[in-house]
């Protein structure tokens, strides 16, 4: 049984998704405030998290840094886009604003689950990407004698040779394709903004600019999909891109 956590001060709210929640299956814990919840934190580790922005003592805005590895929905009366963008760049997987039709929150909860589920699927306890050993499971053969093979579950790129790599065979891509691909490696599953993207790889290539960003994405898409991984590059609207892994 998974476990959501819900953080909200509205004692209707917060009934009302409890309710909702339990019916679905799912076990639900609460916290009342930020402070309390990041006390609840310390000692449980749910599968998701519903946040308020508006909490008494520690605000949403000030606990989501501080939630590490653990999709947050932010469910907040705040309407505005700079509030979401804000909250979607600092680490939120998605963001619905009150009032708000159950059914598609639960929706929501259920697409970041299975998100996060794929996402962590291949990754090591601490959550982020690894390089390959020719030890691992489900590596393709050519990476047995690479060092610097960047791995994320059906995804691994060779960071010196810019190859992406797949069973016996491998797709070569641009320095820029590959800068963009490895950065959204670093990010599983979370929103990159285009100038996140855009300052990053012009470390690794200075030929990237806003208006070819989307030409370069473009043609990483077509070689991801000729590679046959479960990954793809998925837009964002209005904020940039992210790594979707399909089932």
């Amino acid at each position: 049984m998974k476990t959501i956590a819900v953080i909200e001060d509205d004692e209707y709210i917060g009934s009302l998704l409890e309710e909702s929640l339990t019916a679905e299956g799912y076990h639900v814990i609460r916290a009342w405030s930020g402070t309390e919840a990041l006390l609840l934190l310390e000692k449980q580790k749910p599968s998701l998290i519903l946040l308020d922005l508006m909490l008494p003592g520690l605000s949403g805005e000030e606990l989501l840094p501080r939630i590490k590895n653990t999709p947050v929905i932010v469910v907040s009366a705040k309407v505005g886009i700079d509030e979401k963008v804000d909250m979607l760049l600092g680490g939120a997987a998605d963001y619905i604003t009150k009032p708000f039709e159950m059914r598609e929150l639960l929706a929501r909860i259920a697409v970041q689950l299975r998100l996060h589920e794929s996402n962590t699927a291949f990754l090591p306890a601490g959550g982020t990407p690894t390089m390959a050993t020719a030890s691992e499971d489900m590596i393709p053969e050519n990476i047995s004698d690479r060092t610097c093979v960047m791995t994320l579950g059906s995804l691994h790129l060779d960071t010196e040779t810019h190859e992406l790599l797949t069973g016996k065979d491998s797709v070569h891509l641009t320095r820029t394709e590959a800068a963009i691909l490895k950065k959204l490696m670093q990010n599983p599953g979370r929103p990159v903004s285009k100038s996140a993207l855009l300052e990053d790889i012009s470390r690794d290539t200075p030929d990237c600019t806003e208006s070819s960003l989307k030409i370069h994405i473009s043609n990483l898409r077509k070689k991801m999909k000729q590679a046959d991984v479960r990954e793809s590059v998925e837009s964002v609207w209005g904020i940039g891109f992210r790594l979707h892994s399909a089932e």
